[in-house]
């Protein structure tokens, strides 16, 4: 896990978030045992020829596309995609670089230009104004999209991210701010060998999810993942700010949040953090998950199939 210390100083809010910035979270996770138990549904491929993602597509219906985040595969929605394909066409991307897939750009910037390659996709493949759901550093993605694009997105569930990720280091903290936190944790992710990373990652899955077969997932797909892919999103995730633009926002988000009081999140920290961060967004449901860590869908898949069903309805 990177230790990096909170500006207020405060443990338990580097309990609340360090995970994420220890490079793994996002998406609820299962096994590949468990999502080949899914009822099959027909898969295309996306005429969509992009180096920064790369879209699955199943069933038929109401267009919904689904964002994994740091270091994850799209088979982080597997189920989830697979019980939607009854009634939506579920659209399943894959980020570049992460869990084996390719990565050309170095250290270069990472969510910026896969926010606008995102927008290129459903101009391109003709979704007229997609539901979108995005955990994690998905989530601050599909936050950015619907500023930068508000026709592109009809709703957008955000599960378990802030708008600014940072924020977890004080309210008062900015992006330059942020950056020696940013700088520590790409050097712990670009600088550790293979032993010492797999040890920091499965310490952080522990953090991460309650559920077992969630955190070997989570460690697999971390090692596939280029760690200057792993290193550039990290860093733009801590240093990008989505706050300003909250207030102007026309697009009807739903934020969901993970508090455990056995080794998670605190309820109250977890609940104060997200309605002060979330605040200026106008008619935002912000929806608090009990009993889970980080990965709301492998912790508490029941709670999250029926907050994702009320989120399309």
């Amino acid at each position: 896990m990177l230790h990096l210390r909170p500006i207020t100083g405060r443990s338990t809010l580097r309990a609340l978030f360090l995970a994420s910035a220890a490079a793994l979270a996002v998406g609820g996770a299962v096994s590949a045992a468990e999502a080949r138990a899914e009822p099959a549904a027909a898969i295309q491929t996306a005429p969509f020829a992009s180096d920064r993602l790369s879209v699955e597509v199943i069933g038929s219906g109401p267009d919904v596309i689904l964002i994994p985040g740091l270091a994850s595969s799209r088979e982080v929605w597997r189920p989830l995609a697979a019980r939607l394909a009854a009634t939506h066409r579920v659209h399943l991307v894959q980020l570049a670089g992460f869990a084996g897939e390719p990565w050309s750009h170095g250290d270069g910037p990472f969510v910026a230009p896969e926010v606008e390659e995102l927008a290129r996709y459903i101009a391109e493949a003709g979704l007229d104004q997609p539901a979108v759901i995005g955990h994690s550093m998905g989530g601050l993605s599909g936050l950015l999209l619907a500023q930068s694009h508000p026709d592109s997105v009809s709703r957008l569930m955000i599960v378990d991210a802030l708008p600014f990720y940072s924020a977890m280091f004080g309210p008062a903290v900015t992006a330059d701010q942020a950056r020696p936190f940013a700088a520590q944790a790409s050097a712990m992710i670009l600088g550790a060998d293979e032993a010492a990373f797999r040890a920091q990652q499965v310490q952080t899955a522990a953090g991460l999810a309650r559920n077992p077969t969630a955190r070997e997932q989570i460690v697999e797909w971390s090692m596939a993942t280029d760690r200057h892919a792993f290193a550039a999103a990290m860093t733009d995730v801590m240093t990008t700010d989505a706050s300003p633009g909250l207030a102007a926002m026309t697009t009807q988000v739903t934020a969901l949040y993970a508090t455990d009081s056995d080794g998670g999140p605190p309820p109250a920290m977890a609940q104060a953090l997200w309605e002060r961060e979330y605040a200026p967004l106008p008619n935002v449901k912000v929806i608090r998950v009990d009993a889970s860590r980080h990965f709301i869908m492998a912790d508490q898949p029941a709670r999250f199939d029926e907050l994702v069903d009320e989120f399309l309805r």
